[in-house]
This record gives C-alpha cells, structure tokens and sequence, in this order.
C-alpha cells in the first residue's frame, strides 16, 4: 500500500539531484554579474540540503554528500580546506538531534529551526576561519551571508514535503 503523493526514496532523487542542484546554484551565484554596483549575494545553498536531510530521515550518505558538497565549496571559494564540509556536518548534526522536535512543526518553527542550524554553521566556519587564519572574519560579511542564507527556507521546505512520507519505516 503506497501513500498518494509520496515518492519513492531513491537516493539519486532525494541526495544527488539537490546536490547538483546546489552546485549549478553556486555557480550561476559566482558569475560577475552586478546591479546598480552590487554584485549577486553568496548563500550557502548546501544548507538547505544539510538541513533537509536529517528532517527527511536519518541516512548513511547524506554525511557524504554533504562532504562532497562542502569540499567543492572549499575548492571552488579558494576557502581552507574541509572549511565548509566540517561546518556543514555540523549543521547536519544538529538538525539531525533536533529531528524528534522539529517534526509535526509547522513551516514558520521550522524556518526558526533553520535559522538556527544555519547560525551554528555560520558560527563553526567562524571560528574554523578564526583558527586557520589566525585572524577574524569580517562580522558584517558573516551576517550578510547567514541572512541570505536563512531566506533559503522555502526550498528545504520544498524538499522536506516532497520526501517526508517516502519512507514507510519512519511513519
């Protein structure tokens, strides 16, 4: 008996076409391109799939693929490496201890919930940048990036009503 709606959980579905996803969205957010003298924002569109995936169920690769995706973020930022992927394992970590509260939320709790996975992330890279460089980051810079960051919400929550009852094991 399969419930109306729901999709089945291949991983291909549910972890590599977001991670795809996320990394065509960083490159077309990279591209020089500027309006009125601003250039576009730089959000970190693996956080919508670092907090998704642990709402959705918990996983063996979802680690890995957010490893992956913060590596190429490394990589492609010029950033020290396993920057972005310790940071992203930790957003992933912390969304996956709240899961038990976060479930049954309505959408404005859970981009609450976001908001906060995303600082602890925004806070780990902070202070892995501070420990590396021996230097401080720019706060205002940190601040704008969590903001556009944080205004990502409603495509984790996209991902999370697409997948959430695909697993029967987890009703």
């Amino acid at each position: 008996m399969t419930v109306a709606g729901a999709r089945p959980l291949h991983p291909g579905r549910w972890l590599g076409v977001p991670m795809l996803l996320c990394l065509l969205a960083t490159l077309v957010f990279a591209a020089p391109i500027r309006l009125y003298g601003l250039q576009l924002p730089e959000p970190v569109f693996a956080m919508v799939p670092a907090f998704a995936w642990a709402v959705i169920r918990p996983s063996i690769l979802a680690p890995f693929g957010l490893l992956v995706l913060g590596l190429f973020l490394d990589v492609f930022w010029g950033g020290p490496t396993g920057l972005w992927g310790l940071s992203l394992l930790v957003a992933y970590a912390t969304a996956l201890v709240g899961r038990n509260m976060m479930s049954g939320q309505s959408q404005p709790i859970l981009w609450a919930w976001f908001a906060g996975v995303t600082a602890v992330a925004m806070i780990s890279g902070f202070l892995f940048t501070m420990l590396d460089s021996l230097a401080m980051p720019s706060l205002l810079a940190v601040f704008w990036q969590f903001l556009v960051t944080v205004l990502m919400f409603p495509f984790a929550h996209r991902l999370i009503d697409r997948f959430e009852d695909a697993d029967v094991r987890f009703r």
